[in-house]
């Protein structure tokens, strides 16, 4: 089959690969969907909503997220600027998980008939759509693992490790987030993290400031 890829094939780059946001990258995109708004706290698609198209991220940032009858939620992840959500535009099916904006928000929306034409015309993005597909496959079969066979500490000191960023001599968590933010990230309870933290912080393993979680020295093994 003839590949029909312009950046495979030297020619001008009009490459829609989603981690490409060059001006040219975005000449390319924009003529396969429309860019969108949405103001923080606004939910962009709900849980079982007919899969009709993809976004790609432009600015802000996203939580992908359940919930049950009850209202309490479970957050799988957050996604930023070059990322997408809707991917399950590509068997047609319903949304498995719902998406709030966090922020003031910027999408380009591409429709699924359009989504098809990109995966057969470019190469470079169907090997990154299945990429990406691949990497949220292994954090889902983690976070199940971890689930299964981990206590809430342990679910908490797994994600203060995951997210951790260094910032000079010190260890953050990337994220400013509240104890509610974190329950609904590890599949735990408000009252339950905020025991958990609180005795951190008495011990000098951990200090909050500003929303910002610092790792002051390694946490230990148990509670």
């Amino acid at each position: 089959m003839k590949n029909t890829d312009p950046a495979d094939n030297g020619q001008a780059p009009e490459n829609p690969a989603l981690f490409e946001l060059s001006e040219e990258g975005m000449a390319g995109l924009l003529r396969y969907g429309v860019a969108k708004s949405y103001p923080a706290r606004s939910v962009v698609i709900h849980e079982n909503d007919d899969s009709d198209c993809l976004y790609v991220i432009l600015e802000g940032r996203v939580k992908v997220y359940g919930s049950n009858d009850d209202g309490k939620e479970f957050v799988f992840g957050t996604v930023g600027p070059g990322d997408y959500f809707g991917e399950m535009v590509l068997d047609g099916g319903p949304r498995s998980t719902s998406v709030m904006a966090l922020e003031d928000c910027r999408f380009l929306v591409v429709p699924r008939h359009r989504v098809d034409e990109l995966l057969e015309l470019y190469p470079r993005f169907a090997r990154d759509l299945i990429t990406r597909l691949i990497r949220r496959v292994r954090q889902l079969t983690e976070t199940t693992m971890n689930l299964a066979y981990q206590d809430v500490y342990g679910r908490f000191v797994h994600f203060l490790n995951a997210n951790a960023v260094k910032e000079g001599e010190r260890t953050f968590v990337s994220e400013r987030l509240t104890q509610a933010d974190i329950a609904a990230r590890i599949g735990g309870s408000r009252e339950m993290v905020s025991r958990i933290m609180t005795d951190l912080t008495a011990g000098g393993y951990i200090a909050t400031t500003s929303k910002r979680i610092e790792i002051c020295r390694r946490l230990p093994a148990r509670w």
